[in-house]
């Protein structure tokens, strides 16, 4: 995925702050999370997340995702 735009970046925060869940799609894969924090990993920007039903948590390079979506 290019870079995030800066309405997905502010939609992305919201969600962080509000626990709001999202949807990445990563490699063909589709994952439904919950963003607990963004941070800077080495020089890439990671999203710490965790799985809504089972509670794994996962962390997710913007820079590997193919889409982000908030779910409303």
């Amino acid at each position: 995925m290019a870079q995030l735009t800066h309405a997905q970046y502010e939609a992305l925060e919201r969600a962080v702050v509000a626990r709001q869940r999202i949807v990445v799609y990563r490699r063909g894969t589709e994952y439904v999370v919950l963003p607990l924090e963004l941070r800077v990993l080495g020089s890439r920007e990671a999203i710490e997340t965790r799985n809504p039903v089972t509670g794994d948590s996962m962390i997710l390079y913007l820079d590997e995702l193919d889409s982000l979506e908030i779910v409303p």
